[in-house]
């Protein structure tokens, strides 16, 4: 195992995209601390690029002004959940490497979830619009790597995604300046394994209250069960089939499960009221008001109120701009299961994919880590379909 050196800011956006995200892992972000990051990122855009660079909160948006009639967008968040509890884990901060720097495989907090995509972001910026794209040479007498992208670019580095949502700086971003995300086709680059990864599953959350009456466990015939009146609402999720649906040709897996119940007071008190808390994972044929009414009419009869939810996005994968980036990507899209911000694109009209470096298994998880080469493949297709 090889250490990675201390964070050295500001960053290089030019170094070995692997190195960048070490880089960017070094420096840590959870969630609520994400300045020094997005300070380091905004710098290096203004520095290194010849992007127009705005910021808001800790969130930055870098836009190319090219003129092309299409205009794509490339997003990523900067933070990550809170560093292992565990003593010795490797998916901490700073990062370390399994082999050669650069060649094996990174380990560390966000090398996963979304480093490794952030570092892809940052390294095309300073690819396809270097800072001294209009000076004729590239400072060392060799002529400058003009900006080469065949369609306009925005870039968008975010906070709080790790959070609930009321915190999200893209959602902070689609409220104070839309205008900043307006564009024709939207990429997340959430890890995906290096394939393209169309909309994502709604999200619902619903609780499910019975009411009853409390009295002394020794005379139980007093009282009424609370946590007894529940047991039809778990047979009716238990015997629930979900459905799986096809739309714009991917297949979307729905699930719906009780994910936590509470109830009772004391260990010698018959429970007057229990929880059961649902979620629903819906395909995006469906809005939230109907997902949510198909959750009322399996548990018709109790009373079912919703706490959290967001809307599905559908695939996108309609857009030329989409069909050109799968077929350099050259490998069969899938459907996300899970939800991701693709959807407040969508919200915004915008279709957008999920597509980055990493296993999203890994995504959270003690041992996070991700291998050299998929960065360096991640980055390769989107820098083929950019400049085509």
């Amino acid at each position: 195992m090889t250490s990675a050196p201390s964070p050295a800011l500001p960053l290089n956006l030019s170094q070995e995209v692997s190195l960048l995200t070490a880089a960017l892992v070094d420096v840590e972000s959870v969630s609520g601390g994400e300045t020094p990051l997005a300070d380091a990122v905004e710098a290096a855009l203004r520095a290194q690029t010849s992007l127009e660079v705005t910021r808001d909160g800790d969130a930055i948006v870098a836009r190319s002004r090219l003129g092309h009639s299409d205009r794509v967008i490339l997003a990523g968040h900067l933070d990550t959940v809170p560093l292992p509890a565990t003593a010795g884990a490797r998916g901490t901060v700073p990062s370390s490497w399994d082999g050669t720097p650069g060649e094996g495989v990174l380990w560390g907090r966000g090398t996963t979830d979304m480093k490794g995509g952030v570092a892809v972001q940052l390294a095309l910026a300073a690819r396809l619009f270097p800072s001294n794209a209009g000076t004729g040479h590239d400072g060392a007498g060799a002529p400058a790597a003009a900006a080469t992208a065949g369609r306009d670019v925005t870039f968008v580095f975010y906070d709080h995604e790790e959070v609930e949502a009321a915190k999200s700086g893209l959602g902070r971003l689609a409220l104070n300046r839309p205008d900043l995300l307006a564009g024709d086709f939207a990429i997340l680059l959430e890890p995906t394994n290096g394939t393209v990864e169309g909309g994502c599953n709604g999200t619902l959350r619903v609780e499910a209250t019975t009411v009853g009456e409390a009295a002394h466990s020794a005379r139980a015939w007093m009282g009424k069960n609370a946590i007894h009146a529940a047991a039809p609402i778990l047979a009716r999720l238990a015997a629930y089939e979900p459905a799986t649906v096809t739309v714009d040709g991917l297949d979307y897996r729905e699930s719906l499960n009780a994910v936590g119940i509470s109830g009772g007071t004391a260990g010698n008190v018959i429970p007057d009221r229990c929880v059961v808390t649902i979620n629903y994972r819906f395909a995006p044929d469906k809005s939230l008001e109907e997902a949510e009414a198909l959750v009322g009419a399996l548990l018709d009869g109790f009373d079912v109120v919703r706490t959290d939810g967001a809307p599905g996005a559908r695939p996108g994968l309609t857009h030329p701009a989409a069909a050109a980036f799968v077929a350099v990507v050259g490998r069969e899209p899938l459907p996300k299961y899970g939800w991701t911000d693709v959807a407040r694109f969508s919200e915004l009209g915008v279709p957008a994919v999920n597509f980055g470096p990493g296993d999203a298994l890994l995504a959270h998880k003690d041992d996070e880590r991700v291998a050299a080469e998929d960065v360096r493949a991640c980055l390769s297709a989107l820098e083929v379909w950019l400049t085509a």
